[in-house]
């Protein structure tokens, strides 16, 4: 009988510790699925291939989370210059991004509205899309208000900023 009791106890407890375990893999998930819906300019359940159509993959997303420039690195200065511009009006970055990013149009021969209206991934930019090195594109107006869609915003307008400045210097 008491043989039974602690099979029995000993096979509880080692269900709560595997039921433990798949709830906190599930919610690293569930984030993960979260962040990359706010990605999607689309009401489309399948997160996984709505993010991949609007720019980052699960995995380069979870990449930009731990800290990866690479997924989104704007493919042109031009682009990264009208990001630059969206970041600053949209209150993303409050930093120094306006004169890095007139220093940038400058150095690309840029600096009148009439040159800049004639640059489509500048006006891309300027929309907040962001022509990433993957030949994807990145809407950030599509990543909503919550602080995962805030982080990521501001984790793309960080590294097109550090793009401007190494450009210039």
């Amino acid at each position: 009988m008491k043989t039974t009791l602690r099979r029995l106890a000993l096979t509880t407890g080692m269900l709560s510790l595997m039921a433990t375990g798949t709830a906190l893999a599930a919610s690293w998930q569930d984030q993960l699925n979260s962040a990359a819906s706010q990605l999607s300019q689309q009401n489309n359940t399948n997160t996984q291939s709505t993010a991949s159509q609007n720019g980052l993959s699960l995995s380069s997303l979870s990449g930009l989370l731990n800290g990866g420039d690479k997924a989104v690195s704007s493919t042109s200065m031009t682009n990264a210059a009208g990001v630059m511009e969206y970041c600053v009006k949209n209150n993303v970055i409050k930093n120094n991004a306006t004169s890095i990013k007139d220093q940038v149009l400058s150095k690309l021969g840029l600096q009148n509205t009439t040159q800049q209206a004639q640059q489509t991934d500048y006006q891309q930019g300027l929309m907040g899309l962001l022509n990433t090195g993957s030949g994807q594109q990145l809407n950030l107006k599509s990543l909503s208000n919550t602080p995962m869609g805030e982080k990521l915003k501001t984790k793309a307008c960080d590294v097109v900023l550090k793009q401007g400045k190494n450009f210039i210097s």
